[in-house]
């Protein structure tokens, strides 16, 4: 074992005399959670299991409170003495985390892991994870009562939508922390952004870009020749902007409808970039952005 092992491997030791280190479903308040994935965090508050949570990574923004706890750092980013510091009893994380060499040391050293099965890639994909988190964290009544309200808001959601007669062209722009650099989102597919262009779909909007996936605003034509009458910007990549005028400083962005028209607006990450708890909610939030109503 090297040194930086075995360094590690003392910050585990002592980790495990403050708390019981398995992998076994959390039960009692001495459990350390570590949550290295924002859509976990968010239904760990939803479900009332909070008490458990002593880190997050920076992803993980809502609710407000949340900003209270600790970070181990970006998700894809990650350092092993920093989530170690935290002493936890258990990691979960859903599976987009990295560097490699960091989950290699965690897993040398075996601390636990654990990702659930469920994956929050639809809303029923959503539903199956809080159910199968409700019974992780023994709070399966309220799991179900969560789904209960998706579905009512999703169908409430659904329903005004149908009440739109236009359908807006909308850009949504995405700030990259791994990669540095402002990213537009697509229509369709799976992975990145797909959770985004379903949910404008939803609030009545259309997307403007219609290639699945993100891709780089590396040159202007990107999102000036899709000409979009709105674009939506999640608020990290905005907050460092901090104005529409800044934002219309980006690649092409000038040229669209929506500068032009004062259409830019700041979007929560949560609302936008995946399906959570309030997925029915928010897309009526959406919606109202999108048609101004």
């Amino acid at each position: 074992m090297n040194a930086r092992l075995l360094t590690l491997g003392l910050c585990v030791s002592a980790a495990a005399g403050c708390g019981r280190f398995g992998s076994q479903p959390a039960t009692t308040q001495s459990e350390r959670i570590v949550c290295i994935a924002q859509v976990y965090a968010e239904m760990i508050y939803a479900l009332g299991a909070q008490d458990r949570l002593v880190a997050v990574d920076y992803s993980s923004t809502f609710p407000p409170e949340i900003k209270e706890l600790p970070t181990v750092g970006y998700h894809r980013a990650l350092s092993a003495e920093g989530i170690l510091s935290m002493r936890p009893t258990v990691v979960l994380h859903d599976g987009n985390i990295g560097p490699p060499q960091v989950i290699e040391q965690l897993e040398q050293l075996n601390v636990p892991m654990k990702t659930f099965e469920a994956q929050p890639d639809s809303v029923e994909g959503t539903k199956q994870l809080l159910r199968e988190m409700g019974a992780y964290f023994h709070k399966e009544a309220r799991a179900e009562e969560l789904c209960v309200t998706l579905d009512r808001e999703m169908a409430a959601a659904l329903e005004q939508a149908t009440q739109y007669q236009d359908h807006p062209r909308v850009a949504v722009i995405h700030f990259g922390r791994a990669s540095n650099i402002y990213m537009v989102v697509g229509a369709g597919g799976r992975g990145d952004g797909a959770a985004a262009g379903r949910m404008v779909e939803w609030a009545g909007g259309r997307m403007a870009i219609d290639r699945p996936g993100m891709q780089r605003m590396a040159s202007p034509e990107v999102i000036a020749q899709a000409n979009p009458e709105i674009i939506l910007m999640t608020e990290y990549g905005y907050d460092r902007l901090g104005s529409n005028e800044q934002v219309a400083m980006l690649p092409g962005v000038a040229q669209t409808d929506a500068a032009r028209n004062g259409r830019i607006y700041r979007v929560p990450e949560h609302e936008l970039m995946y399906f959570g708890p309030q997925t029915g909610e928010n897309i009526g939030k959406l919606a109202h952005l999108i048609h101004g109503r």
